[in-house]
């Protein structure tokens, strides 16, 4: 087993002092490899993940209850810029690349924190360039002139600017092609496999995050409902049904839909 680099316990969220978000999320990641957030849309996946970035502030978002914790040290008061002194980085949701800078000036500024040299900061761009060989050829360009799945690789490869421990991945497929999707999800696990970066992604994508992560949690309703290891629960009777698309062909009904509902588990 892997030692645990970062461990969520009992997490509650609340929103403008009123709105509760996050009830009770307890997760682990260990280190070295990749871990799923998977649910449905307003599911609390994003929420926790600016949690452990310490982004909620932003939002007027506070962990209110429960615990944070990187290689046993609670961080959950520390500021986003510690966060990424500790080696911990976020990809935000919808990419929000610098659109009036080139690729690689967007690249470079992920290495804004760094105090090794350029030297350093050059063989990391060199890297980038060969796990993203499309960057490479549009270096020269504008951001906002580049295709969505050209700015999803240049947040990705930002991020790994900052030569980061772990990266928070949120939503890598959204709006992308299935091809694309492809091609970034088989980047982010030779990134995993040669890089031993610990990746945990939130994905509403469910086939693929357990193609491609190691252990997955599924949220509903801001709660852990199920978790388990990838290939297990793309076994699973209830994530098909209702997440993978699978099963159910014999229900005529919505009716029949809510009593196999009423059947779910973590819903009685």
């Amino acid at each position: 087993m892997s030692p645990v680099l970062l461990n969520v316990n009992g997490i509650e969220v609340i929103y403008n002092h009123v709105i509760l978000v996050l009830k009770g999320v307890s997760l682990q990641v260990p280190e070295g490899r990749v871990v799923a957030l998977l649910g449905g849309n307003g599911a609390g996946k994003t929420t926790t993940l600016r949690a452990v970035s310490n982004l909620l502030a932003g939002e007027r978002g506070d962990v209110t209850k429960g615990s944070i914790e990187l290689r046993g040290e609670r961080i959950e008061r520390l500021t986003p810029a510690q966060m990424v002194e500790r080696g911990v980085i976020q990809v935000m949701e919808g990419r929000h690349c610098f659109a009036h800078l080139t690729i690689e000036e967007n690249l470079l500024t992920g290495a804004y924190t760094r105090g090794d040299g350029k030297a350093a900061v050059s063989q990391t761009l060199e890297k980038v360039y060969a796990y993203f060989p499309r960057l490479k050829t549009r270096r020269g360009s504008q951001a906002a002139y580049t295709s969505g799945g050209e700015q999803q690789m240049c947040a990705i490869g930002r991020a790994l600017m900052a030569n980061p421990k772990m990266v928070l991945l949120d939503e890598p497929s959204m709006g992308l092609a299935p091809q694309i999707v492809e091609e970034v999800f088989e980047i982010v696990k030779d990134l995993n496999t040669k890089e031993r970066v610990t990746f945990l992604l939130a994905e509403q994508n469910t086939n693929i995050a357990l193609r491609y992560a190691d252990y997955g949690y599924i949220l509903e309703n801001g709660r852990i409902v199920m978790d388990g290891e990838a290939h297990a629960l793309r076994e699973n009777e209830d994530v098909k049904e209702f997440y993978l698309g699978m099963g159910g062909g014999d229900r005529k009904s919505f009716r029949d839909v809510k009593s196999y509902k009423r059947r779910k588990r973590w819903l009685s």
